[in-house]
């Protein structure tokens, strides 16, 4: 009974949300003429909705965590805190050195290419794990002799 009244509440959720971005899309269209303030509703509203389905996703993975295996918490805990470390090397690595040959006609601010470098060390770091990841799983798979 409990689920089912999730389940129906969580379809009305969907179709109001749905039906609010179709009139806003629907405003920045016809009576925007998609200029810069309709972007930037469209845009925010998209950031909403991103931070919303993370938000929605690390709620109800807790809630079911916690109800179905709650000795799971602590690896969740342990994911958080390595994600937090991995963000911070990333940023103690960074920089923010001016940006070489811009031409443009405003500057970015320090802060602001701190993060940009922040975002690249992190890049590198996460590509250069996937990469590793592979070409150990496949030296293992070899040795264990299985086949893909």
């Amino acid at each position: 009974m409990e689920k089912k009244f999730y389940a129906k509440l969580f379809v009305i959720c969907l179709w109001v949300l749905l039906a609010l971005s179709v009139g806003l899309l629907c405003y920045a269209a016809f009576i925007g003429k998609f200029s810069e303030g309709s972007v930037n509703a469209l845009l925010y509203w998209a950031y909403g909705m991103l931070g919303l389905a993370i938000a929605a996703i690390v709620v109800v993975g807790l809630y079911i965590t916690a109800t179905t295996n709650p000795k799971r918490l602590l690896t969740i805990v342990y994911v958080v805190v390595g994600a937090a470390a991995l963000c911070g090397l990333a940023w103690l690595l960074a920089k923010g050195a001016p940006a070489q040959g811009y031409t443009g006609a405003e500057l970015p601010t320090q802060k602001t290419l701190k993060l940009t470098d922040t975002v690249l060390n992190l890049t590198y770091i996460l590509g250069g794990a996937a990469i590793l990841s592979i070409i150990v799983g496949e030296i293992v798979m070899a040795l264990r002799g299985k086949k893909a």
